[in-house]
């Protein structure tokens, strides 16, 4: 039932051998726009509010504000479009800090960039509350955050069908939100070109009166903390180099072109939004957010106005919805990555039976709904946190691709032209985290950086634990290598009548030479067979095109015949059987199965590693599958065994 019930909710399983899966799982430009893109214009929500309520009454800063923002999305974006020339296969911040500074920069933009996502669903899901909740009156506004943690529950629910899934599913809300915006926007400054000699000796008239009153330095300063504090219109930018395992091929040209899509209808949106709070001289209100200020002011003289403000205001707040995909699209793709480097647990980089990392989708969306909870929805406090974690991770990229070009400068000629926009975008980003960190330090900013030293942190005790086992493993490799043959090569075939030991493996390692091992020693002269069954398991870093599968394929048979040659080597027939899938207990059972029909006189070997002192964590960072599997064969009437590998890492060293 429980079956059934989970497969209705988030689909039947896809099948990895389908040859179109990759086609049918892939964006194309205009959804990947929409998919990964909607995070960076549903800034525009949040990001020139932020700004614009600094500037207090110097107002005709916003002209400037807008402009600047316009420029700097274009910076970022372009530099960011590099990165995906050069690191055309995903990961964006992670990866290329760790490809071109090294591991302990790489774990710091990674562990910035898993706090920005949570953040991103949080800070986005808020907003959205705040722009729904500001057509109903103030009481109801303490409902807010019970109704944004059912709106994440609802989209990781989502999620878990398919990114290709949930990406159809919101594009209609996309549509709307851009149509209404385009109005707004594009009415709003229309109709004050008329005007456009007043508005220039105003905003004249005004920039004079504060030389005399606060100085240059005062307008700078003033324009620089409004800058910096709009930060958030920026975040969302690099979601595209950290989701190109999703793009269409060539994944390259499909990722150049949704950058272009976003940065531009952000540029357009964020800076045409900061020009009509000055053309309206629009001013905050309790309960209300700016924009729904502004469209109420704008559509007012129009027939039925009320109800287009109302639906360009529900539009963007349904919008934001689709903002929080890009957390739940890129924050488990991060962690697939990390995982896969030793940084997180190795279930992280698995796929579900829908090629989803569900893992990390349901930490993601917890972890969001206990920040809501935490911050009470504020979305000013979401946006502190936000802003200094993605700034760091722009840092970061830029400043690696700057070491990248200066490394291969004798391969790229033209790496003097390419440098300058990467050089240009570090300084600029680590000028809006310098003031964000300043400003906002004792304001929330700790809280952020608290958190991502934590997650830091246990980042380097998991890299650590597995370096240990890793070492204490390789021991058994060298032992059984090591081992003289006195018996001569055995070349028979297998005995199908005959009593076999099947043994499943994970490749060729010490875990496995202690399994075999273990056989030999607790049955001596029982088996005259031994058949070695692996699944070639499909993760994130494998799941990159039909060659890539194959290629897995045929190295798990090499490995496996290392395993014949040396049990044949010490007299004993031997053969191999290989399956490929997402979920090791599923496809080993369906594997062990087929291999007992071909060997009746079988019985089924696996190993589990066992520590001196078991922790918690211990379970965290090492499934169950042996166990799993045993009870499903046992219940199968299929003899299973599952034998201890112990390990002792106390005392060994970290490779």
């Amino acid at each position: 039932m429980f079956k059934k019930f989970k497969e209705f909710i988030i689909g039947p399983s896809r099948d990895i051998k389908d040859a179109s899966i990759f086609h049918k799982l892939s964006l194309i430009p205009i959804l990947a726009w929409i998919g990964l893109g909607a995070d960076g214009l549903s800034s525009s929500s949040y990001g020139p509010e932020e700004a614009f309520r600094l500037i207090g009454s110097h107002s005709y800063l916003a002209i400037f504000l807008g402009i600047a923002t316009a420029i700097t999305v274009f910076i970022i974006s372009y530099a960011y479009s590099r990165i995906i020339e050069h690191f055309p296969h995903g990961g964006g911040g992670y990866v290329v800090a760790t490809h071109t500074i090294g591991e302990s920069a790489g774990v710091l933009s990674g562990a910035a960039l898993l706090v920005d996502y949570v953040l991103t669903i949080a800070v986005s899901l808020a907003s959205c509350g705040d722009a729904i909740f500001s057509y109903l009156p103030l009481k109801y506004h303490s409902y807010k955050i019970f109704f944004i943690s059912v709106l994440i529950i609802c989209l990781i629910i989502i999620n878990m069908r398919g990114v290709r899934e949930s990406v159809t599913i919101l594009t209609p809300i996309f549509i709307v939100f851009a149509i209404t915006h385009a109005i707004l926007i594009g009415y709003g400054i229309s109709i004050h070109t008329k005007d456009i000699l007043h508005l220039t000796g105003r905003i004249e008239l005004a920039f004079k009166n504060d030389i005399t009153t606060i100085g240059w330095i005062g307008i700078l300063a003033l324009f620089l903390k409004a800058f910096s504090m709009g930060a958030g219109t920026y975040t969302g930018i690099e979601a595209v180099s950290n989701g190109m395992q999703i793009m269409r091929e060539p994944k390259v040209k499909t990722g150049k072109k949704t950058m272009a899509y976003m940065a531009t209808s952000l540029a357009i949106t964020a800076g045409g939004l900061l020009f009509c709070y000055y053309l309206f001289e629009v001013r905050p209100i309790e309960g209300k957010t700016l924009n729904t200020t502004l469209a109420e002011v704008v559509f007012k003289s129009w027939p039925k106005g009320d109800y287009i403000a109302f639906i360009t205001i529900l539009s963007e707040g349904i919008l934001l919805i689709v903002a929080a995909q890009t957390g739940f699209i890129d924050g488990p793709r991060v962690m697939a990555n990390m995982a896969i480097d030793s940084w997180l647990p190795r279930r992280f980089s698995s796929f579900s039976e829908r090629l989803t990392m569900q893992n990390g989708i349901l930490i993601i969306g917890i972890s969001s709904i206990l920040l809501l909870f935490y911050t009470k929805g504020s979305v000013s406090a979401l946006i502190v946190m936000y802003s200094i974690n993605v700034f760091i991770t722009f840092s970061l990229s830029q400043f690696g691709m700057v070491l990248f070009f200066l490394k291969n400068k004798e391969k790229d000629k033209s790496w003097a032209r390419h440098i300058i926009i990467h050089i240009v975008g570090f300084f600029l980003c680590l000028t809006i985290l310098s003031i964000t960190i300043y400003e906002k330090f004792l304001e929330g900013g700790w809280i952020t950086i608290l958190i991502t030293g934590a997650l830091i942190y246990i980042c380097y005790m998991i890299k650590r634990h597995y370096a240990k086992v890793r070492y204490a493993i390789s021991h058994l490799e060298q032992t059984i290598t090591d081992m003289p043959t006195t018996l001569p090569y055995n070349n028979e075939p297998v005995k199908k009548a005959d009593m076999t030991a099947i043994i499943l493996v994970n490749g060729f390692n010490g875990f496995g030479i202690h399994t075999l091992l273990s056989v030999v020693r607790y049955f001596p002269n029982v088996f005259k067979n031994y058949i070695f069954l692996s699944i070639a398991v499909v993760d994130s870093g494998m799941f990159k095109g039909i060659s890539e599968l194959n290629a897995l394929v045929e190295a798990r048979k090499k490995e496996l015949m290392k395993y014949v040659t040396i049990t044949r080597r010490h007299g004993f027939p031997a053969e191999y059987r290989v399956a490929m899938g997402t979920d090791v207990v599923e496809e080993a059972i369906k594997l062990i199965k087929e291999t007992v029909i071909e060997f009746p006189k079988s019985m089924v070997f696996t190993g589990k590693l066992v520590f001196k002192k078991e922790h918690l964590f211990h379970k965290i960072l090492h499934n169950e599958t042996a166990y799993a599997i045993q009870r499903h064969l046992q219940w199968e009437g299929i003899p299973t065994t599952v034998l201890p590998i112990r390990i002792y890492i106390e005392n060994a060293m970290t490779s």
